[in-house]
């Protein structure tokens, strides 16, 4: 058993633990649900990771609750950066890992929903490549053309082929 806020993988290695935990907690409603995630941040593992320029490691926890069944889902994730403690403190760590998830949400998600690019089977040469060129090509115009929703700019080209052929060749 380990002595209380030491960290495991410390005590493994033999490492004298300073106890240096830093948290920080968010909670957000919204989308029918209460968001709850909390960052831990240590430096501890400074030295002992196997990642050379290692800083700190942390521990996410979430917790989802939905608002109309009750069911709650926690989901608890690690990680790993190069920042130091002195450059990004546990809150700021946490604003970080959250922002990834609205390139997720952004980009990735209208690739992989919309333009359907993981149900592609490509895997010759560069041909995946310029594939997700050519989606990120077509989510760009449809966001400079003002769309607001991928598929809205979808089902418009799709009735009007003819617009489409022109939005790509005045390009």
């Amino acid at each position: 058993m380990l002595p209380p806020r030491v960290c495991s993988a410390c005590w493994i290695y033999g490492a004298k633990a300073t106890q240096e935990f830093r948290s920080e907690t968010q909670i957000e409603k919204g989308h029918g649900r209460i968001e709850r995630r909390t960052l831990t941040a240590s430096r501890e593992l400074k030295g002992y990771a196997a990642r050379t320029g290692a800083e700190q490691v942390f521990k996410l926890e979430r917790e989802f609750k939905q608002m109309n069944t009750g069911k709650i889902t926690p989901e608890v994730g690690d990680g790993i950066t190069s920042l130091t403690a002195q450059a990004v403190g546990a809150k700021r760590l946490l604003e970080i890992t959250r922002s990834h998830w609205g390139i997720e949400s952004g980009l990735h998600y209208r690739r992989d929903v919309t333009l359907h690019e993981d149900r592609c089977r490509v895997r010759r040469g560069q041909v995946a490549h310029a594939l997700a060129v050519i989606n990120n090509l077509v989510l760009g115009l449809f966001a400079r053309l003002g769309y607001a929703r991928a598929p809205d700019a979808r089902r418009h080209f799709a009735a009007h082929p003819d617009e489409a052929v022109n939005l790509v060749l005045r390009c």
